[in-house]
């Protein structure tokens, strides 16, 4: 035989390919999710049923799911200076970044529930967050800011009549040019510094008024920033000192007449995750700015602003959380292991109903809380302080569990779920992030204790959320009376701040996994969470639980 001619194909591969589950890809992750579908109906939104399967389809798409991957594989680049050595400050991303932004701003995500403002709106842009979240989490941070930052623009009526129709556009741009010419924005945020991290009273960065000073007019900002949100977005809210303390500013990249504000970016963060998403560090040298409200009253602008990109954290970790059980439930139902399915199998379905059961109570929180922010502009007080206190108990506690969950999740997948081509060790790197952004654990902790001894009423709104379903599942009646004990003893308050905020959560979300759940998911929750039957990692619920139900209605069809 000619050395250089091919040999005859081997009369034998070494093996074939089997026990291995298809992907989860093709499928309708609203359609799927029992959890969701049923929230809707009973926070006021089984009105955006229709758009939300659309969007639950465009979520689940082989293509969608590929822009993921791909944003995360090639993270954002600075462009500091351009080839004749003048300053650009520019980021440059991936294409499939952008393919992501354009489905999330033409979905309305990023304004739907200020443009089309009625009820049930602000659960509905939830539910959409959330889903089109599983996909790619990073590019939901410019998403999430400007929804966030449109209470604080209308501190400044006259700024948030020019801005508004830029910010509700359906449209995306991701060039650096000037908003009006592009017919659409995104808002970003700077606001921590080296010094200060979520201590943001001891900001440095100065301000200084050009026109006189006031709300509405420009100010000269002199200082900089140690985490900066998505730099390429249209313009950005930043805290900085003015003459009467700590103050809130519109920044744009382009002033009015066309030209470029001072926005020199320093370096972009080398992040754990979050990969896709761009955040830097930036000094502003007489930056342009307008005030949003009153000199000295910054963190009172931005309170409502946190409060909504809280609820985001909340919705992504939520977010995370379900894919993680969705891809655990479909590799168990399709991969077996001596000689049964996984899914049939009592130690691998103890995990599986277990990881279920903290989404489940996850999705219900979110959906609660994003209702309550529907009835606070309608001037409901009870709603009101419902927001206020659940945003921050629901931020620790939620965001908190991310990453052990998913981190379990993983190994449900075993080595497969190690490998990048899994979107596993994805999801473990975004899951601490929410815990962090937005105040970490104790600065949440915290503000719960603070909204408790400063705004009257919170406490009766919270116990009347509970007292709805009082007498329903003794253990849940215990351990509402074990709150409240524990909350009438303020000795050492700090010192208790996260076991006390830890049972707040556990006992609101027990209250609505009782009201809206099926008897075997309340039953297995309140056993577990409040009942003392569990252990200390997933996988440990008691011998009563339903298990196999459970894990049937968290699989993805």
């Amino acid at each position: 035989m000619d050395i250089l001619e091919a040999p005859a194909a081997a009369p034998h591969r070494t093996h074939e390919v089997g026990n291995q589950p298809p992907p989860l890809a093709g499928y309708d992750l609203f359609g799927a999710d029992a959890v969701l579908k049923a929230a809707m109906r009973t926070n006021g939104a089984g009105w955006a049923e229709s758009s939300l399967h659309q969007i639950g389809r465009e979520a689940g798409k082989p293509e969608s799911i590929a822009w993921g991957f791909d944003a995360n594989a090639n993270p954002p680049k600075l462009k500091v200076f351009d080839r004749f050595g003048n300053r650009i400050d520019e980021v440059e991303f991936h294409p499939s970044y952008h393919r992501l932004m354009e489905r999330a701003t033409a979905l309305g995500f990023h304004s739907s529930a200020w443009s089309d403002p009625k009820p049930g709106a602000h659960v509905a842009r939830a539910a959409g967050f959330y889903l089109w979240s599983q996909v790619e989490g990073g590019h939901g941070c410019p998403i999430s800011m400007t929804h966030a930052s449109v209470p604080a623009l209308r501190v400044e009526p006259e700024l948030a009549r020019a801005w508004e129709p830029l910010l509700f556009s359906r449209g995306y741009d991701g060039a650096l040019r000037p908003a009006a010419q592009k017919g659409s924005a995104l808002v970003g945020m700077a606001m921590t510094e080296k010094q200060g991290g979520s201590d943001v009273r001891a900001n440095t960065t100065r301000a200084t008024p050009l026109e006189g000073g006031g709300s509405g007019t420009p100010y000269a900002l002199v200082g900089h920033k140690w985490f900066c949100s998505a730099p390429m977005c249209d313009a950005f809210l930043v805290l900085a000192q003015a003459g009467a303390g700590l103050s809130c500013f519109l920044v744009p990249r382009f002033l009015p007449d066309g030209t470029k504000n001072v926005f020199n970016l320093q370096r972009l963060k080398d992040k754990l995750g979050n990969r896709s998403n761009a955040s830097s560090e930036v000094e502003f040298d007489g930056t342009i700015g307008w005030l949003l409200g009153d000199e000295g009253r910054g963190v009172h602008t931005i309170v409502e602003m946190v409060n909504l990109t809280r609820l985001d954290c909340i919705i992504g970790s939520a977010a995370g959380m379900r894919q993680a059980v969705a891809q655990a439930t479909h590799h168990a139902a399709h991969r077996s292991a001596f000689g049964k399915l996984l899914a049939d199998q009592p130690a691998m379905q103890n995990v599986l109903a277990d990881l279920a059961l903290e989404s489940e109570a996850a999705t219900l929180l979110f959906a609660r809380l994003a209702r309550a922010c529907d009835a606070a502009l309608t001037g409901d007080a009870h709603e009101a302080r419902v927001k206020r206190i659940g945003t921050a108990f629901g931020k620790y506690w939620v965001c908190k569990r991310a990453a052990g969950h998913a981190a379990e999740a993983l190994e449900c997948l075993g080595g497969n779920g190690y490998v990048e081509e899994s979107i596993m060790p994805r999801l473990y790197r975004e899951a601490p992030l929410n815990s962090i952004w937005e105040g970490s654990g104790n600065v949440n902790a915290l503000d719960v204790l603070r909204a408790m001894a400063k705004e009257p009423g919170v406490l009766d709104s919270y116990f009347a959320e509970i007292d709805v379903v009082k007498g329903v599942d003794r253990r849940l009646d215990a351990a509402a009376d074990a709150l409240r004990r524990d909350l009438a003893d303020p000795a050492e308050a700090e010192r208790r701040a996260r076991r006390t905020v830890e049972q707040m959560a556990l006992v609101a979300t027990a209250a609505l996994v009782v009201a809206q759940s099926p008897h075997y998911v309340s039953d297995a929750f309140c056993a577990s969470r409040l009942g003392g039957e569990w252990g200390h990692a997933y996988g440990t619920l008691p011998r009563s639980v339903d298990a196999a139900a459970i894990v049937r209605r968290a699989t993805p069809a």
